[in-house]
């Protein structure tokens, strides 16, 4: 911190420039603070001024142990998306099939799912998030179509990916269609007459 000295100098510079003589033609200022216990100090940038002496010690506001503890607190708090970032990351070096792979469907599929799980954590936290909530549904849909491709492709490449990322996903063939589902009931009634065309 600065010294009594330091700050005294600075006081007295600025009351000189505040008094009503300091827009007056030049004059020779001398700046010079006396009390009985200190020594006249002149005004100006020197290094001396930086240095604290043993009395200013104890007038200290943060101490160095205090400026360590916020650093350790800092590296504590790391944010979400940086963490999801470096999952991503991970994920799809863990995944991908060649050196240079940046197209895959495995590739693709392993930093969605990370992109899933973090966007659903943030949900969890902000439930009126609801522009986050149509990204999320729409990254699950591009999911779901890329391991629908992947299990056309290559069933045994599909079944590592969906085992190692933990996805839930039914394959297309066990999605049973609309006749499948719902031949069983009913078909629909024929209307009376309000919405036939007219001939």
């Amino acid at each position: 911190m600065f010294s009594r000295q330091t700050v005294l100098a600075v006081l007295a510079a600025s009351a000189a420039l505040m008094s009503a003589d300091a827009f007056a033609p030049a004059a020779p200022i001398a700046l010079s603070c006396r009390t009985s216990a200190m020594k006249p100090i002149a005004v100006g940038l020197a290094i001396d001024d930086d240095i604290a002496t043993e009395e200013d010690a104890g007038e200290e506001i943060i101490s160095a142990v205090d400026l360590d503890g916020e650093e350790e607190a800092a590296d504590e708090a790391i944010p979400a998306r940086f963490i999801s970032a470096q999952r991503i990351q991970e994920l799809r070096e863990q995944h991908r099939r060649h050196e240079t792979d940046t197209g895959s469907p495995e590739y693709q599929v392993a930093g969605m799912t990370e992109r899933i799980s973090h966007l659903t954590n943030h949900l969890k936290e902000h439930p009126k998030d609801f522009s986050t909530r149509r990204g999320l549904v729409a990254l699950v849909n591009k999911r779901r179509r890329l391991l629908n491709y992947l299990y056309k492709e290559d069933e045994q490449r599909y079944a590592d990916i969906v085992g190692a990322l933990g996805v839930r996903h039914r394959v297309p063939g066990a999605i049973p269609s609309k006749e499948d589902q719902y031949g069983r009931f009913p078909g629909q009634k024929a209307n009376k007459g309000k919405s036939k065309q007219k001939k």
